[in-house]
């Protein structure tokens, strides 16, 4: 099996191909993180890192049973109902529709994050498929509602597996996640439970350990604004999520990811798949096994 991934960050494709047991002869990869590259290196040595996305020609590359990616979306704008070619960030998702056309692979999976419904439906133009909508929620204990656009047959929605965020925190961690005491609010519409200093947005919200995990990101600032912060149980404490629960939230190997600093492992998990969802889609793909 031949796979192009990319946008491949630390590539939680490969690791989903790998816990199935599909044979891959050749995964190439484009990525330009050195953090992902080199932690994609560390955990399969014979991954090809092929550069940059806009100089690989898809002729020269041998057959390739699979393209998979999730290009940045920032970029779409619109002129009637065409995406703009000219904005170099949207341009990145035009290099998945060059290569899926150079390449012609049996399957494509092209992975984003909700949208415009009028940005959604330019994608599915150009790539001929509707979009699966699926939470990671279903199968960790993250709230992560991503757009799966795939030719793979039959993908439905996996079963709740009805994981909290209690069943993966860790009891003994560094100090040195946690914050200052968090300050309780009485406002029942609010879903947390309180917040540290006077801004209430993810970075200072305290959230619960008895329901999910809010969405794991990989910019975003302040105490707890990558992972959000929750509450010690029975204590007037919270602590940002470490890095072994948030890899648990993606459901990649525990370590898989240590090699490099902790600000690039929350980065790249923050930007990183949730591999039992793409492990989830992966299973139809049973005749390329």
């Amino acid at each position: 099996m031949n796979v192009l991934s990319l946008f491949d960050g630390m590539s939680c494709g490969q690791i989903a191909l790998t816990n199935l047991g599909f044979k891959i002869d050749n995964y190439f990869v484009s990525e330009i993180d050195k953090d992902a590259m080199k932690i994609a290196k560390k955990n399969f040595p014979s991954i090809k890192h092929i550069g940059d996305v806009t100089k690989i020609n898809g002729s020269e590359l041998p057959k390739i049973d699979l393209l998979i990616g999730g290009s940045p979306c920032q970029g779409f704008s619109f002129a009637g109902k065409q995406l703009n070619f000219n904005d170099p960030r949207s341009a990145l998702f035009f290099e998945f529709v060059r290569l899926l056309k150079e390449t012609n692979p049996k399957y494509f999976l092209l992975e984003n994050v909700r949208m415009k419904k009028e940005y959604e439906d330019v994608i599915t133009s150009y790539l001929g498929v509707n979009p699966i909508t699926i939470n990671s929620a279903l199968v960790s204990a993250q709230n992560r509602v991503r757009l799966y656009w795939t030719n793979i047959p039959n993908v439905t929605l996996p079963e709740d597996k009805g994981i909290l965020l209690e069943d993966l925190f860790e009891s003994n961690t560094d100090e040195k996640i946690y914050t200052e005491p968090y300050y309780k609010i009485n406002d029942k519409k609010l879903s947390y439970l309180g917040y540290v200093g006077n801004a209430p947005k993810q970075a200072t919200k305290v959230f619960s350990t008895k329901g999910k995990s809010v969405c794991l990101t990989a910019l975003g600032g302040g105490q707890g604004g990558k992972t959000g912060l929750y509450e010690i149980p029975n204590t007037r404490t919270c602590r940002k999520l470490t890095v072994t629960e948030c890899e648990r939230l993606q459901t990649v190997p525990i370590w898989y990811t240590e090699g490099v600093s902790n600000n690039a492992r929350y980065k790249m998990l923050g930007n990183g798949w949730t591999v039992e969802v793409i492990e989830h889609i992966f299973r139809n793909m049973n005749e390329l096994s």
